[in-house]
């Protein structure tokens, strides 16, 4: 499958597409609106930073817990009550007065049920279309992130301050909401991928199935690690410049945008190995410009620049499935997933702690350093072409 015309003729890729797009447009608008709420209260780039991506640390206890849902769930259900959770949690969030420390629990809460939802989605994307059709239509819900996310930091940011923060919050609760009427009225109900019941100790055991190989290992740690690091960077964006943000925000998104589309869609396969470890490379090295401080248009170029190389993760994804069996990719891809969001909140966590005592530029050229050292180091592991494994 290598053209966008057979994509959107599978069967159900079309409103898991429109799911996902209008799930992206909601985090986006909310994300911001809530970080800037924050700031505004408390002054602080790590509160600011975690109001965005704080709940990513919540990951963690999900993965570890209740990742197992993710092939043991029917997916049209499963998605639909996550859509749901989702706008209950941005419309509380938005409620008047509510103190800094409630907004922290309800975005762990989040966090927490969130940790299944990529498994689910992605298991299922991987259900869809054929093994051949993986990359080309995850390529494209990237590219639908990269384009609603652009439409959603400039909606967000002009809701921010057309309607407040909280009138901005309120949007993405009903985009939520709108998500959850698509998944339930445009999705087969399809029967679980697994059998049992989840259960912590089913996720762990095929968790530490999964971790056991080394090359998929290595797969996971460079999944997580420069991508987590980088995006401590971007969860400086508001403490950097308060009123370019949305324009900074935007061009990460832009860039990515522009890199899942060349990843996908025009990239030949025997160019995916030789540019994966330039490129992760390619993700931290800009960011180290900002140790001098640039102002908002250079700043701007540098980070559509890096968002570019955030496709290394989808070529990643894609060896990460020739390395699973097909009845454990929800799971495979779920861990994935919450192990990048948990290593996304540890960055922004760090980011802000270095923030604190130095000042956001410096913190960003600390994280981007750290993010250049961990790609190297994982790159002898991931040379060469993995075998294909299809069953257990």
């Amino acid at each position: 499958m290598r053209t966008y015309r057979e994509l959107f003729r599978t069967p159900e890729f079309t409103p898991l597409f429109a799911t996902s797009a209008l799930s992206v447009a909601a985090s986006t608008v909310s994300g911001l609106a809530l970080g800037s709420l924050v700031h505004s209260a408390t002054g602080s780039p790590l509160l600011s930073a975690l109001a965005m991506f704080g709940p990513s640390l919540a990951q963690a206890v999900g993965a570890a817990t209740l990742l197992s849902a993710a092939d043991r769930l029917r997916p049209r259900a499963a998605m639909t009550g996550l859509a749901l959770a989702f706008a209950v949690a941005a419309a509380v969030q938005a409620v008047p007065g509510l103190p800094v420390w409630a907004v922290f629990v309800v975005l762990a809460a989040e966090g927490l049920i969130g940790s299944v939802g990529g498994g689910i989605r992605y298991g299922l994307l991987n259900e869809v279309l054929t093994k051949d059709g993986y990359l080309l239509g995850r390529s494209v819900l990237n590219m639908a992130v990269g384009a609603l996310q652009i439409c959603g930091y400039a909606l967000g940011g002009l809701l921010v301050v057309l309607l407040s923060p909280r009138g901005a919050l309120l949007t993405g609760a009903l985009l939520y909401g709108a998500a959850a009427a698509v998944t339930r009225l445009g999705l087969t109900d399809r029967p679980p991928r697994a059998t049992g019941r989840p259960s912590a100790a089913a996720t762990w055991r095929v968790n530490a199935r999964l971790w056991s190989s080394a090359p998929r290992r290595c797969v996971y740690l460079a999944l997580w690690v420069p991508n987590g690091l980088v995006v401590g960077c971007e969860s400086l964006y508001v403490s950097y410049a308060p009123e370019h943000a949305g324009l900074l925000f935007a061009c990460a998104a832009l860039g990515m945008l522009v890199g899942d589309t060349l990843a996908g869609r025009f990239l030949p396969p025997r160019w995916r190995e030789r540019l994966g470890a330039p490129l992760r490379l390619l993700l931290a090295v800009p960011y180290l410009l900002f140790f001098l401080e640039p102002g908002p248009f250079v700043a701007s170029a540098a980070v559509a620049l890096a968002s570019v190389s955030f496709a290394a993760s989808l070529l990643l994804q894609e060896r990460l499935m020739r390395l699973t069996p097909d009845e454990l990719s929800g799971q495979a891809l779920g861990l994935h997933s919450s192990g990048m969001l948990t290593l996304q909140g540890v960055g922004a966590l760090l980011a802000g702690t270095v923030a604190e005592l130095t000042t956001p530029a410096a913190a960003m050229t600390v994280m981007a350093a750290a993010s250049v050292t961990a790609a190297l180091a994982l790159a002898p592991g991931l040379r060469g072409r993995p075998p294909v494994i299809a069953t257990a």
